[in-house]
């Protein structure tokens, strides 16, 4: 697993909630291996609803498959220079990610890192602390999911990317789990997650 960015001190702090979001097809489009900056959209209304989530008390934690990078599709840098530009789209929101994960592999590499398999969560906890019960992961895809569900996470998929395509999957994997929502992207599902009774009125979590 590797580590783009990583967060400070946070782990001995106490535990709270945390946003955990998939890259491509969630936060930005899905462009099949993004390696040119240029190339980066955000998602209309990411960078605002992530503004939301982190004043409403989530740390914001991203956690992403990069598997160009062992299929020799593209570089480190490469990916290294998609993260900065994203990077400073995002801060023109007000936005950013409190710590930035990955798994670099081929699919094939017989890693421990890559999704839906925990490495990367178990790398971001080294970094922070997180309250299961108030904690999500939002992503487009079945192995996004699956990771969340392991660690006890509430579970967003989101229409964008690849979630249509997975959402009847989805639903008939988990019928009745109560932490389970699709929303259409970000922005609704984090409003969806606010609105919870988990959390205050004040958009505090309780």
């Amino acid at each position: 697993m590797a580590v783009w960015l990583a967060g400070t001190g946070q782990a001995e702090g106490p535990a709270g909630p945390v946003l955990f979001l998939d890259r491509d097809g969630v936060v930005i489009r899905d462009c099949d291996y993004l390696a040119d900056p240029a190339a980066v959209e955000i998602i209309a209304g990411v960078g605002a609803a992530m503004v939301r989530a982190r004043a409403a008390g989530f740390r914001i934690v991203g956690v992403s498959n990069q598997s160009g990078i062992g299929r020799g599709y593209f570089t480190e840098d490469d990916f290294g220079a998609v993260m900065a530009r994203l990077a400073a789209d995002l801060d023109r929101f007000g936005a950013r990610f409190d710590g930035f994960y990955y798994c670099p592999h081929a699919p094939d590499a017989g890693c421990a890192c890559r999704k839906p398999l925990a490495g990367l969560l178990t790398e971001a906890a080294a970094d922070f602390r997180w309250d299961p019960s108030l904690s999500w992961l939002v992503g487009d895809k079945m192995s996004d999911l699956e990771l969340g569900r392991a660690a006890g996470l509430g579970l967003a998929l989101v229409r964008t990317g690849y979630g249509v395509a997975a959402e009847s999957a989805v639903r008939k994997r988990w019928p009745a789990d109560r932490r389970l929502l699709v929303a259409d992207d970000l922005p609704a599902a984090v409003d969806a997650i606010l609105a919870r009774p988990e959390f205050a009125a004040d958009g505090k979590s309780s």
